[in-house]
């Protein structure tokens, strides 16, 4: 009966909320539109403003290369014109000139000031060339018909003694055609105000260029002279008929119109809108710099929102649409919530548990970045992703008597019980190397109490450290991990790691322990497998090489890490994460470690090289005062080393190189030979058994002995298609 009455009174509370959701959706639908509306508006508008200013910037630029070439011929021809004024006969030469070398100019004259030749008061030879026709005919301007004088072209470069272009005209009794002319007067040798050397450039193709407005379908142009007469207009009865001041008086809103046409008659650039025949129109102007005019493209407002407006429609219908479907959806959902209210509240009580346990597991672990912030010679960062809401990844770190202790580790499984089997470790970890400073130690007494109480036979991949941070010496010990990678200043490579068992297996297991030296800035990647292991979803994995490109020896920890995280998830995508993912970077900082010196030898594998290698070790034994003995015994060791990779690495009659890289540090020497030859590990020869004689031993194998004889660390990897033997002397 209670369980009724609590259901009754969902459905009523469900039904309230969902009308109550259907009103919140359809105020919400309509205020997304509106907003939507608006800035699509305001986006179109721009978008048209932009349009519409590069249209009027592309046109000026081509009206002004025309002017600047007209401009320029009228230049270029001043010298020769002030030439011809002491022989008026050479001006039909130079005006033909000017026409016939410059395509855009298609009339030119030099028109003396009256009275500056007695013998020829009104002297103006004109050269033009008709539209259409190649010859160049000859008229002269001083006539009774045409009063040269008198014209603008004539009189304004000589009142403002510069150069001047005039207003457009049909020029009757000169070129006959609707033209505009380029004018500069001229002064002859001794000073005076002689003549005037005009261009003419037709403006029949300034309609085309003009009312050519690929802005909008309906959009059209307009152009205007500094006095405001129609030069371009839709209206071919406007044209060079009415100024845009008498049309705008016969308008309405003719104060709009007004303030349009000072502006542009200003030489100003802008915008505005007015309304003409009911319509608004946005009208976008700019001047073409020089000559005066100013060009204008008028565009409807219909033009411009009439494709929004249409859409603006159809999502009012489909809005109208969802909302129905918004209604049938809710009425479903309400039957089908009481079936499922019992499965989420069990979901939720589920989810809420492993946040809880989640929270615990992440207390476990550091995760306060930098964890010792107090210290400037280690840079530390990490990170820990579980699959689930649990996992069974680790990490651990901190520091006992100036020695880092650190460890990352991986459970078998995911889940709860990899969770718990990963608490146990962590504690573990801390327990044991509170009281144990060697890593081989810590991982036998860790594996030895995990492997007599693992009933569930779970295990652990696992990798330990304890970095002296006072001179970068580096102890470890793995069990069964990843390999770490290695980041210096020459590169990332795979530490040289034993694999070893896991913890958990098998009790007794016997680890063996490593070292290394870490130079200042020089960094240790460690990671799980799911960090390469990752998948897309394509299901191609991450990979080493991958994540090799990502490492950099010069990056902070903390964003070298973000670096390779969101490399990995811009690569998985939307595909599920498959595994724990989890990563621990450390750079080593300190910068009073002394520095290294780096020494080269390259060889062709040529056995008459190898005397070279006694000059090579010479050099070191000098530089760092080396015993004699000693440097003999380095040189004979690398002799035998370098011999090996001549006579085993390549094949017979081919060429190629040997690398041998001496690194010299305050207490060893390191000797890294490296070739690009086929595989071959000396180090694998068998032991010599040296209480044999000469008769009874098997052949070779002597050489390596003796570079185990007389190095204190040799080893050997396999490294990017190249042989790499690395050798170490102690030297103090």
């Amino acid at each position: 009966m209670k369980k009724g009455i609590e259901n009754k009174s969902f459905l009523r509370q469900a039904s309230k909320t969902g009308l109550l959701l259907i009103v919140v959706a359809i105020v919400t639908l309509e205020a997304t539109a509106l907003v939507q509306y608006y800035f699509s508006q305001k986006g179109i508008r721009e978008e048209a403003s932009l349009r519409a200013q590069s249209q009027l910037e592309s046109t000026r630029l081509k009206i002004s290369a025309v002017i600047d070439e007209a401009e320029t011929a009228v230049r270029n021809s001043v010298w020769i014109a002030q030439w011809s004024l002491g022989y008026p006969d050479s001006m039909v030469a130079v005006t033909r000139r000017i026409v016939c070398e410059n395509p855009v100019v298609v009339g030119s004259t030099i028109a003396l000031v009256p009275g500056y030749l007695p013998s020829r008061p009104l002297f103006s030879p004109y050269s033009y060339q008709m539209p259409g026709e190649n010859e160049v005919h000859y008229r002269q301007l001083a006539t009774e018909a045409y009063d040269y004088p008198s014209q603008e072209w004539f009189v304004k470069p000589l009142e403002l003694q510069a150069g001047y272009w005039s207003e457009p005209y049909v020029d009757e009794g000169g070129g006959d055609i609707l033209m505009t002319t380029y004018s500069m007067p001229l002064w002859d040798y001794k000073g005076r105000l002689a003549a005037v050397l005009t261009a003419d450039i037709s403006l029949d193709w300034l309609t085309d260029l003009v009312g050519n407005v690929e802005v909008y379908p309906n959009a059209f142009s307009m152009m205007i002279s500094r006095t405001g007469q129609i030069m371009v207009c839709p209206v071919e009865s406007l044209i060079m008929s009415r100024r845009a001041q008498e049309v705008a008086a016969d308008m309405e809103g003719g104060d709009v119109f007004d303030e349009l046409n000072r502006s542009m008659m200003a030489g100003e650039t802008g915008n505005l809108s007015l309304k003409y025949r009911k319509t608004t129109n946005y009208v976008f102007y700019a001047p073409v710099e020089k000559t005066g005019w100013s060009m204008s493209i008028v565009i409807p407002d219909s033009e411009i929102y009439g494709g929004i407006r249409r859409i603006g429609m159809m999502v009012k219908v489909l809005q109208l649409v969802g909302i129905l479907m918004l209604i049938l959806i809710l009425r479903s959902s309400i039957k089908s919530q009481l079936k499922f209210k019992k499965l989420s509240e069990n979901k939720e009580r589920m989810e809420s548990e492993l946040k809880i346990g989640r929270g615990i597991q992440m207390s476990m672990i550091p995760k306060i970045f930098p964890p010792f912030p107090e210290r400037k010679d280690i840079d530390m960062y990490a990170s820990i992703v579980p699959a689930k809401e649990v996992g069974g990844d680790l990490y651990d770190f901190y520091i006992r008597e100036e020695k880092l202790y650190f460890c990352i580790g991986d459970v078998s499984g995911k889940g709860v019980p990899a969770s718990l089997v990963m608490a146990v470790t962590r504690r573990l970890f801390r327990t044991v190397s509170a009281h144990e400073k060697s890593p081989q130690r810590i991982v036998t007494i860790m594996n030895d109490s995990m492997s007599d109480m693992n009933e569930s036979n779970m295990f652990v991949t696992f990798f330990t450290g304890v970095l002296d941070l006072g001179n970068g010496h580096l102890r470890y010990c793995n069990a069964g991990h990843n390999a770490p990678l290695l980041v210096t200043g020459q590169g990332v490579r795979e530490l040289p790691v034993v694999s070893n068992l896991p913890l958990g297996v098998m009790p007794g297991t016997s680890f063996q322990e490593q070292e290394t030296d870490l130079a200042c800035q020089d960094g240790l990647f460690c990671y799980t497998d799911g960090l390469t292991e990752a998948e897309n979803a394509g299901h191609e994995l991450f990979g080493d090489d991958r994540l090799i490109a990502l490492l950099r020896s010069d990056s902070l920890a903390e964003s070298q890490l973000k670096a390779v995280s969101q490399s990995v998830m811009e690569f998985v995508g939307d595909a599920p994460q498959s595994d724990d993912l989890t990563m621990l970077y450390l750079r080593y900082m300190n910068e009073s470690l002394p520095d290294r010196a780096e020494r080269h030898l390259i060889l062709h594998n040529d056995i008459q090289q190898i005397p070279q290698l006694a000059g090579f070790i010479e050099a070191i034994a000098d530089e760092i005062h080396l015993d004699q003995s000693l440097a003999m015994s380095l040189n004979l060791a690398l002799e035998e080393a370098v011999s090996n990779v001549i006579m085993y690495a390549y094949p017979e009659g081919s060429d190629g190189l040997v690398d041998i890289e001496a690194i010299i540090r305050h207490d060893r020497l390191d000797f890294i030979i490296t070739d690009s030859g086929k595989p071959f590990d000396p180090t694998q020869a068998p032991e010599v058994d040296t209480t044999l004689g000469v008769e009874e031993r098997a052949i070779g194998g002597l050489g390596i002995y003796l570079v185990r004889n007389i190095m204190d660390d040799v080893r050997y990897e396999r490294a990017e298609a190249k042989n790499i033997l690395s050798m170490t002397k102690r030297i103090q």
